[in-house]
């Protein structure tokens, strides 16, 4: 309670980061009754101001149809103003979206575009649906090297369902291969994914 009275009074003086998480206070029901048209009013104040958490939180609203009419041209817009600032959970989200078709005329090179940006960031599940994209080879090439280097980075990164496929992936893979695929992962990751193979 104590907390809301003070996010309030920096809340209503135009403080970004106050009203982000005043909203989620509303949002959770913490010292506040729960409130969604709440939370929404207060994160649209941060984003407005460029805020990126904010962006990212009011994207979810817009997606969830939580305090606001369902939007997902809204939810679209906000996703990209947040993962344009580098928000790597609104990068994949956006990934999402465009992968799916939600919202948005499905686009693979969008799709890779944000997952990659994500991935970069060290967002596991991007990692392992990059790896997905290579798989498939849809919005990029083939490539099973790089395939089998994303899902070795997103299973070191605590990701469970990445080994599976990589395991079944190095069975239709040369030992050369596999050796090359192990050698770029160590490479990106020690390199704080600046170097990853592309």
């Amino acid at each position: 309670t104590k907390a809301v009275k003070w996010l309030t009074l920096s809340a209503e003086q135009g403080h970004a980061w106050a009203q982000t998480s005043l909203g989620t206070m509303y949002l959770k029901g913490k010292g506040v009754a729960q409130d969604d048209a709440e939370a929404v009013k207060w994160y649209t104040l941060a984003a407005d101001q460029g805020y990126a958490n904010a962006q990212f939180n009011l994207a979810l609203r817009h997606y969830k149809g939580k305090g606001v009419v369902q939007d997902y041209r809204e939810t679209e817009k906000w996703y990209r103003r947040a993962a344009e600032q580098g928000h790597a959970k609104a990068q994949y989200n956006l990934g999402w979206m465009y992968n799916r078709g939600t919202g948005v005329v499905q686009d693979y090179k969008e799709t890779v575009k944000w997952y990659r940006r994500a991935a970069e960031q060290g967002h596991a599940k991007a990692q392992t649906t990059l790896a997905w994209m290579y798989i498939y080879g849809n919005g990029v090439p083939q490539d099973f090297v790089l395939a089998h280097m994303w899902l070795n980075i997103s299973s070191a990164n605590g990701v469970g369902e990445a080994s599976e496929p990589r395991d079944d992936m190095a069975a239709k893979m040369t030992s050369e291969d596999i050796s090359k695929a192990q050698s770029m992962a160590r490479e990106c990751m020690a390199s704080e994914y600046k170097n990853c193979g592309f």
